[in-house]
């Protein structure tokens, strides 16, 4: 079993304490309302938010993945850092055994935030994932991370904070 690990970093013009309560906090509440082409609902299987907690997130009709639960495994309010692992899934569990992924959200002098998230992709013995997997697991990040940036996104979260 070997471990690869990728790293994306993004800014946005959203406060990390905001950012933190909508995506980490309320996420299974918020994400399908304000990205529903992506999220058709995230439910809460076992625990109350938090470690040990297991969260299945439906994905839109028309996307590739149907569906994948996440473990939370640390959640630091405070330091508005969060780590959570892929157990299962319709994507790439054919390859790992699991994907863990920390995010770390930093506050910005302009009132905006950064955030770093390391994915380390767990594979089971004899696979090798190919570089062009890893990328496109980036990329879905990378799309995700769009709904960060446009005003709309914060017109929309507006909406229902």
């Amino acid at each position: 079993m070997g471990i690869l690990t990728t790293t994306y970093e993004f800014t946005t013009p959203i406060s990390a304490p905001r950012m933190f309560k909508s995506f980490i906090l309320d996420g299974e509440n918020l994400l399908p309302k304000i990205a529903p082409q992506v999220f058709k609902s995230i439910e809460i299987i076992h625990g109350d938010g938090g470690p040990g907690t297991i969260k299945q997130f439906n994905f839109a009709e028309g996307t590739e993945i149907k569906f994948v639960k996440h473990r939370v495994d640390a959640i630091d309010k405070e330091k508005m850092t969060y780590a959570s692992t892929l157990i299962e899934g319709d994507t790439l569990m054919d390859k790992v055994e699991s994907i863990s992924y920390e995010l770390k959200l930093e506050s910005m002098p302009d009132g905006g935030c950064k955030g770093k998230n390391t994915s380390k992709f767990n594979t089971k013995p004899g696979v090798e994932i190919k570089k062009r997997k890893l990328r496109q697991a980036k990329r879905c990040l990378m799309r995700l991370s769009r709904l960060l940036r446009p005003i709309s996104w914060q017109t929309r979260m507006n909406r229902f904070n």
